[in-house]
């Protein structure tokens, strides 16, 4: 899942010259990455890892990245 995750990232930054930072997987797709990065205890770690933040999203069938101005972690701590 993370090589696939990093060649999504990859292509994306190409294709728009950003690099992604927000990844969308569902619940079975953040499962197989938190078992690769088993020994990476914590969310906020695993984003910092990613350079991307994680959302979970149920109705996402496949893994996405995207792009987004917006920073979520300060948002949300408004």
């Amino acid at each position: 899942m993370l090589s696939f995750i990093y060649q999504m990232a990859h292509e994306f930054e190409e294709n728009h010259g950003l690099r992604p930072n927000m990844v969308y997987l569902n619940r079975e797709q953040f499962t197989h990455l938190h078992e690769e990065l088993a020994s990476i205890r914590n969310l906020a770690s695993m984003s910092r890892l990613l350079g991307m933040e994680i959302v979970l999203s149920p109705e996402s069938t496949h893994p996405r990245v995207t792009w987004s101005a917006i920073d979520w972690r300060t948002a949300i701590a408004v």
